[in-house]
């Protein structure tokens, strides 16, 4: 199985700035689909954004485009997410989730790290 390790949540000012990372262990994300997520109280988890680990193609929510920005590293074993100009409706608890699939990036995605909290004050 893989397993995911998500970090870099935290307490921010509205207008400031946060880098999630997720880390595999054993494996690296190339050909697999790489999805950010989140989920706030009360609220449906939803997808904030995907990467495909074979080509780098990315997608992002239009709540966060222009804002976020995935990126991997070189050794293509820790996903970033940089979420610049934070807003407080960004606040929720975010998860990083993998697939086998490179193109296949959705909430079905069968590997899930656990949720690290972003909140943003106003």
């Amino acid at each position: 199985d893989v397993q995911l390790q998500a970090s870099g949540g935290g307490l921010v000012q509205a207008g400031g700035s946060l880098r999630l990372s997720c880390s595999t262990s054993g494996d690296t994300f190339d050909n697999y689909a790489i999805g950010w997520f989140r989920q706030a109280p009360g609220k449906e988890r939803e997808t904030v954004s995907c990467m495909s680990g074979s080509d780098g193609s990315t997608w992002y929510a239009d709540s966060v485009k222009g804002r976020f920005t995935v990126s991997s590293d070189n050794a293509k074993i820790t996903v970033y997410l940089q979420m610049n100009n934070l807003k407080p409706e960004d606040a929720a608890v975010y998860y990083c989730a993998v697939g086998r699939i490179p193109t296949y990036c959705n909430q079905r995605l069968p590997y899930w790290g656990q949720g690290t909290q972003v909140t943003v004050s106003s």
